[in-house]
């Protein structure tokens, strides 16, 4: 099957990293691109939710945007992330996206609101006209409280536009539906304590947060599932990486993990915009102690141990 932009390896959403008066801090975020990119992930996400676009206004958001845009230099793909409450507001990030180059967005459902399918795809659609660009729907119905279901797919996939779905719903029947009834729509995972099992499914990328702090980690697990296809392995990468996988999604602090797993790294991350607040002393030493042993567990699966 051949597709407008074929989504392919990890795709890092990108965190914001702030200064102590939760200012942007360009030189920071400038330091995360390059890095992200010498170390070899696939492409990157300005705007999601790990970026706390929520806690930004939508010109901060495009300022942010435009910056990953430029510093990415095109080596990296960057797709934007259109996620807000009004129709307005995405179809003003979509354009955005456009005018700066981006690479193509990430289209989600409004929060709050409870659309209906018809309703939700109608919303997509209208953003769809406004950019022209390669969408990623994004299904987190655990955030959104809406499922992108068989209605919304057989709208919205129509599209050209259309091109994959980061899934997040959690649930392993929503990527057997992908994979048999909208072979389409490239599906990428979103659940990352199901990584293993989208890769068995012909899923090819990974739209992974933890690549933030750990990117040659996630890519060894990519390229031992699809480009090797030797998911005995895999399941040994897997393992050694679930630790890390219920941390980040069973401990609800998500972006907060994210941002001192940077920092326990030698990268500036910085705090968090409210209402979220850092981890305490505990659970700092608790993420720094499962990166340390997933690191050394991998390096010794590398090594053929």
């Amino acid at each position: 099957m051949t597709f407008r932009y074929k989504l392919e390896g990890i795709y890092t959403p990108v965190i914001t990293p702030f200064h102590a008066d939760l200012s942007v801090d360009f030189d920071a975020l400038a330091e995360l691109v390059d890095h992200l990119a010498t170390a070899g992930v696939h492409g990157l996400i300005s705007g999601g939710s790990t970026g706390e676009n929520y806690a930004e206004t939508v010109d901060e958001r495009l300022e942010i945007a435009r910056f990953v845009v430029d510093q990415a230099k095109g080596k990296l793909p960057v797709f934007v992330g259109t996620g807000a409450m009004r129709t307005p507001d995405s179809i003003a990030l979509a354009q955005g996206a456009k005018a700066m180059g981006a690479a193509g967005i990430l289209l989600g459902t409004p929060p709050y609101s409870v659309p209906t399918e018809r309703e939700n795809a109608l919303n997509a659609l209208a953003i769809d006209r406004a950019a022209d660009l390669p969408i990623i729907l994004y299904n987190y119905p655990g955030r959104m409280s809406v499922e992108m279901g068989r209605e919304f797919l057989d709208r919205v996939g129509r599209s050209k536009n259309v091109i994959g779905i980061k899934e997040s719903s959690g649930d392993i029947n929503r990527v057997h539906l992908l994979a048999r009834d909208y072979p389409h729509i490239q599906m990428s995972c979103g659940m990352d304590d199901q990584a293993l099992e989208f890769f068995a499914w012909g899923a090819q990328s990974w739209i992974c947060a933890g690549s933030n702090f750990l990117p040659a980690e996630h890519i060894y697990l990519y390229e031992t599932c699809v480009l090797q296809g030797d998911f005995a392995k895999g399941r040994r990468i897997m393992s050694a990486m679930l630790p890390l996988m219920r941390v980040l999604e069973q401990g609800g602090k998500f972006i907060q993990c994210i941002k001192h797993g940077l920092e326990a790294t030698g990268l500036k991350a910085g705090p968090l915009r409210p209402p979220l607040k850092g981890l305490n002393k505990d659970e700092k030493r608790e993420l720094e102690q499962v990166i340390r042993t997933l690191k050394t567990t991998i390096a010794a699966i590398r090594e053929g141990n």
